[in-house]
C-alpha cells in the first residue's frame, strides 16, 4: 500500500507530459469555437446578402413605368438568385398595396408570386398599420417579399432556416406599380 502511496505522489508531483495532455483536452474545444465563429459570420452574411438583393429587386421595380408581366417577374426572381449567390429554394411575392384612409385600411391592387408562396389579397393585408408604413389616402407601395432556404455549412447550434424579407418602396416614376396579365 505504501509503495502504490509513493507512486501516486511521484505521479502527482511530475509536470511532464501536460502540455500534451491540456493540447487534447483543448484542441477540440478550440475547433468547435472556430467553426462556430465561422457559421454565426456566415449566417450574418446570408441574412445581409439577401435584404441587400431584396432592395435591389424592389428598387428596380419601383423605377417601371411600363406594366410588368410573368416574364419579368421571373426575370427578377433569377436576379435575386444571383445576388444572393444560394444554393436553397427561393420564393419571391410582388404586391401593389394602397391605404384607404376613410376606412383606415390597407387593400391590395394585385399580388403576384414565383416560388411556393401565396399571393397576398386585401383581407390579408387589411390591418398591417404595425408591418407598412403610415401612407396618405390613396398612396401605393410596391412590397416586395422574398424567402430563401439556408443551411449553415457546420452543424454547430444553428439549424436550416428560411430567410424572409420584407421591403417596400413607393414607385418612383409612376403614381403605381402596374401588372399585366399578357
Amino acid at each position: 500500500m505504501r509503495a502504490l502511496r509513493s507512486l501516486l505522489a511521484r505521479f502527482k508531483g511530475r509536470e511532464d507530459g501536460s502540455i500534451a495532455v491540456e493540447t487534447v483536452i483543448m484542441l477540440p474545444l478550440m475547433f468547435w469555437a472556430y467553426l462556430a465563429m465561422y457559421s454565426t459570420f456566415d449566417t450574418f452574411r446570408m441574412y445581409n446578402l439577401n435584404q441587400t438583393a431584396a432592395y435591389t429587386v424592389g428598387d428596380a421595380i419601383s423605377r417601371e413605368t411600363q406594366a410588368i408581366d410573368a416574364d419579368y417577374l421571373r426575370g427578377m426572381q433569377q436576379l435575386f438568385e444571383y445576388l444572393t449567390r444560394g444554393t436553397g429554394q427561393t420564393a419571391l411575392r410582388v404586391s401593389s398595396i394602397w391605404y384607404d384612409q376613410a376606412n383606415d385600411r390597407y387593400h391590395a391592387d394585385w399580388s403576384q408570386v414565383r416560388g411556393t408562396v401565396q399571393p397576398l389579397t386585401s383581407d390579408d393585408v387589411r390591418n398591417w398599420h404595425d408591418k407598412l408604413p403610415v401612407m396618405p389616402n390613396n398612396e401605393r407601395v410596391t412590397l416586395v417579399e422574398t424567402w430563401r432556404d439556408f443551411e449553415p455549412l457546420f452543424k454547430t447550434g444553428l439549424e436550416r432556416r428560411d430567410i424572409h424579407n420584407f421591403v417596400f418602396t413607393r414607385p418612383r416614376y409612376a403614381p403605381r406599380t402596374v401588372w399585366s396579365d399578357g
